[in-house]
């Protein structure tokens, strides 16, 4: 007895002395300044150039080095928004060690840092009624080399979403970019929230948005950036996503989710990869969607009178098309292209061109623009 008490006592003495000791500071390596800067620390001892890069307009942020290996940065002025970054290190890139919020994609790493607004943005977590989030799993018998062909796509039904609504919800088909899967919109775009903030303000009507994996190859994304020199795979890749989409995910969206019926209820658009399928499959189905849209889209490959043989105009009878590109985006040009050839074709475009990359700050607000402008006076 004596014996298992001097025991708890050593051990209790042990933890008292261990939590007395003085503990080192975490170190704050994505410090969100009040000037509206944000500062970057690394720790590396070894290396001999470290740099930030970040989806920001500087986008390369070169960091200087102390004595004792500790690298620093701190970025200009920013507009509130979440960024996604990185430490290239010596050629390498590297997530922040200090930072648990990391993006999904299958090419990049990157961690989000939020520089949040006042008050707050669209995209930021707020007490306002909240919609619902579903990751949806199938066996696909049309997309090539998934895993056990299981695709997936994720399902945002708004807030007070009712499941025998009379005459049910329209539906958004919201498309991500290449190297991002399904949950891109939901956990980097923020695309609930963003919706969730449009319908809390009248911004926008109750809709359900659907978020398939944009893949009809996995290889398309497995063989790296070279694939897009390549427009058999391009071509392919977009062919057989469009298949997916029509044939497997929009039959289960209209079996397992109060759906309104009818084009006017049906509305697609994506960014970069997914505004080529978007501007793909909606103008090739003008019977399926009256609202088609296109961010930053990946056009530049594509030769405009054969991705999309059959287009008439006043059949199509198009209540909006939407066509939206950064400045500073390497593929403004083709954007600009593709609008004078649609307009050629006799369709009246909506053009939206801001400052900006091909970074998801543009396309957060591409959606936060287009959203409102859907299902309306119907």
């Amino acid at each position: 007895m004596i014996r298992r008490f001097a025991l708890v006592t050593f051990f209790a003495g042990s933890l008292v002395a261990a939590f007395a000791q003085p503990q080192a500071p975490t170190l704050q390596t994505h410090q969100v300044n009040p000037d509206g800067t944000i500062t970057f620390r690394y720790v590396d001892r070894s290396a001999t150039k470290v740099v930030v890069s970040i989806d920001a307009p500087q986008r390369l942020l070169p960091m200087t080095r102390s004595e004792d290996g500790l690298w620093s940065v701190t970025t200009p002025k920013l507009a509130p928004e979440y960024y996604g970054y990185a430490f290239v290190v010596d050629g390498i890139t590297k997530l922040d060690p200090n930072n648990a919020d990391t993006r999904h994609n299958f090419v990049f790493l990157a961690n989000n840092v939020l520089l949040p607004a006042q008050p707050p943005a669209p995209w930021e977590l707020t007490a306002i009624p909240h919609g619902r989030v579903d990751h949806h799993k199938y066996t696909t018998h049309v997309a090539k080399n998934l895993p056990a062909d299981q695709n997936a796509y994720v399902v945002y039904t708004p807030p007070g979403y009712d499941p025998k609504r009379k005459g049910g919800y329209p539906v958004l088909y919201l498309l991500h970019g290449w190297s991002d899967d399904e949950t891109g919109w939901s956990e980097v775009g923020r695309a609930n929230l963003i919706l969730d903030s449009l319908i809390a303000q009248g911004n926008a009507v109750p809709m359900i948005v659907v978020m398939p994996l944009g893949y009809g190859n996995m290889d398309f994304v497995r063989k790296g950036m070279l694939v897009w020199n390549v427009s058999k795979l391009v071509n392919e890749n977009t062919s057989l996503d469009s298949e997916a989409l029509l044939t497997e995910v929009a039959p289960a969206v209209e079996h397992e989710y109060n759906v309104a019926a009818g084009r006017d209820n049906r509305a697609i658009i994506g960014l970069s990869m997914g505004g080529l399928e978007s501007l793909t499959i909606g103008l090739n189905h003008t019977d399926l969607f009256a609202y088609v849209g296109g961010m930053s889209s990946a056009i530049h490959q594509r030769h405009f009178d054969e991705a999309i043989p059959n287009l008439d105009a006043k059949k199509a009878n198009l209540r909006l098309l939407w066509v939206a590109c950064g400045t500073e985006d390497d593929l403004i040009t083709p954007n600009r292209e593709f609008v004078q050839w649609a307009k050629q074709k006799g369709l009246t475009v909506t053009a939206v061109e801001t400052p900006g990359a091909h970074v998801w700050p543009v396309w957060r607000n591409d959606l936060l623009a287009f959203a409102p402008l859907l299902f309306r006076g119907k």
